[in-house]
């Protein structure tokens, strides 16, 4: 079932880009940091492969991921600065989002200041919902977007470099598409492993504050 699920929203993501080109980078990276669950480190390798068969230029494609997070994560910002503290707790559970992670996102927050969208943009997983604490703050518009894309563009440029240099290999090593493929199923039991650790986690959490 998870190894469908995988297949199908990389073969969107493949589609998407190859379809739309550069407008297909910004598209699925403004989805990404939106708070949609459509994994940046599966996009900016693809548009990184196409760097490597000259359909992109390498700064090209990280520079209009970066904008895409721009784009995502200005409706993010929107989202929290209007809806505030209720829209979090009426829609956070369906991004396993707790009342005290928000609380811990608006003291990080107020303790660091906007220098965390900076810092936030280059972690993976906080970078996809650091624009909310930025919204809830109102955080000035001009500093949100430009803090954003500098941390953004060192992210999507290592991934797109990645994508390159895997691409590049791709095409001219038969071995290493062997030792891939060998370490496809190695790579799929760890993620499994890993979202059923989160789970299990999220729910001996609830069960303990029920208690």
């Amino acid at each position: 079932m998870l190894d469908q699920l995988i297949s199908a929203v990389v073969s969107f993501i493949v589609e998407v880009i190859s379809a739309a080109g550069y407008l297909g980078v910004v598209l699925l990276m403004a989805i990404e940091s939106a708070c949609i669950p459509l994994p940046s480190e599966v996009i900016m390798p693809f548009a990184g492969y196409l760097v490597s068969v000259g359909q992109f230029g390498l700064i090209g494609a990280a520079t209009m991921g970066a904008l895409g997070c721009n784009v995502g994560s200005t409706v993010a910002y929107y989202v929290a600065a209007t809806g505030g503290r209720k829209a979090f707790e009426r829609w956070g559970a369906y991004v396993l989002i707790r009342p005290h992670e928000i609380d811990r996102a608006d003291q990080f927050f107020a303790r660091y200041g906007s220098v965390t969208v900076f810092v936030g943009r280059l972690l993976p997983v906080v970078r996809t919902f650091i624009a909310f604490p930025a919204g809830l703050a109102r955080m000035p518009m001009l500093k949100f977007q430009v803090y954003t894309f500098l941390g953004s563009w060192p992210w999507c440029f290592g991934l797109a470099y990645i994508g390159y240099v895997l691409g590049a290999r791709w095409n001219s090593d038969p071995t290493f598409r062997r030792l891939f493929h060998e370490f496809d199923g190695l790579a799929v039991a760890l993620l499994l492993a890993g979202c059923a650790w989160f789970v299990w986690a999220r729910w001996r959490e609830d069960h303990h504050l029920k208690s």
